[in-house]
């Protein structure tokens, strides 16, 4: 038997998992529940429909589907605020490898997966106006001047990407000694716009074919001796309620960067819990 201190959601399993009833209904509301949550068409921060819809949709009562959202708000996958609603918290999307462009994550990060040392070279950093893709991605004004970043980055001394990136001047920055020692150890933008404590919460990225040159500048910081395609990835990432913060423009030497787009189809409706279950009855005959 549950004790009291248990919580609620433990002790409605240990009640009912056993049976086979109420439980294993709430079971299969959470991984249906779960499995469109992690699909791709949901951001952290939506507004999920009300109750009543998604009980619905599932095909349950209300009850097993407080049950099965108790479960989901424990894992962090939603939240419920009282009045308002329930948002999407985290979610999970498998995919094979980091290099994930659903997922906003420093190439810091990927490169200590694989064990790569990085740094940089070329490093310029300098106030001023900017124009074009930039200053229109960021939505500055002509005269507005924007802190812009561009540099070489470097893996076990071989070059892997030129990178230019442009900062909203209202992002507090460190003193360009600090900035410039941070990006010197291998350390992103992206890093020192979250150790700042900036809210940072998504991208719009887009991948670019590119044909460079060997007469091209590009080329000859990433060490190109002949015309060769390479990835650019442009990248505006936003933080709080959807501000600009931060432009970029990463190209990177051939075999320097594998991207990996993990795609689902986009469930506008969860899967009905009856549905699930009679599937699940249909794999344990076989």
């Amino acid at each position: 038997m549950a004790s009291r201190g248990e919580p609620a959601a433990h002790r409605q399993r240990a009640r009912t998992g056993a049976t086979g009833g109420h439980g294993s209904l709430v079971d299969s509301a959470e991984q249906a529940l779960h499995t469109w949550l992690a699909g791709g068409r949901w951001r952290q921060g939506d507004r999920l429909p009300p109750e009543h819809e998604l009980a619905a949709m599932l095909g349950v009562s209300r009850g097993t589907l407080r049950s099965a959202l108790q479960r989901l708000e424990e894992s962090g996958e939603i939240l419920r605020r009282q009045g308002s609603g329930t948002f999407v918290g985290r979610t999970a999307a498998a995919s094979a490898l980091g290099e994930r462009l659903e997922r906003l994550e420093p190439y810091s990060s990927v490169a200590a997966r694989r064990g790569l040392s990085l740094s940089c070279r070329d490093l310029v950093i300098e106030r001023r106006t900017i124009a074009g893709e930039a200053r229109e991605a960021l939505g500055l004004a002509p005269i507005a001047q924007a802190t812009a970043i561009s540099r070489t980055l470097v893996a076990d001394a071989e070059p892997v990407a030129v990178m230019f990136d442009f900062v909203h001047p209202a992002v507090e920055l460190p003193e360009d000694e600090e900035l410039a020692a941070q990006l010197h150890a291998g350390k992103m933008v992206l890093d020192v716009l979250l150790s700042q404590g900036l809210p940072v919460t998504y991208a719009q990225t887009r991948v670019i074919p590119r044909l460079l040159g060997p007469r091209d500048r590009i080329a000859r910081r990433l060490g190109v001796r002949r015309t060769t395609a390479v990835l650019e990835l442009e990248e505006l990432i936003f933080a709080g309620r959807g501000d600009r913060v931060a432009y970029s423009r990463d190209l990177f030497a051939p075999g320097a960067l594998d991207v990996v787009v993990a795609r689902s189809l986009e469930n506008a409706r969860p899967a009905p819990v009856v549905g699930l279950r009679r599937a699940a009855r249909g794999r344990r005959r076989r």
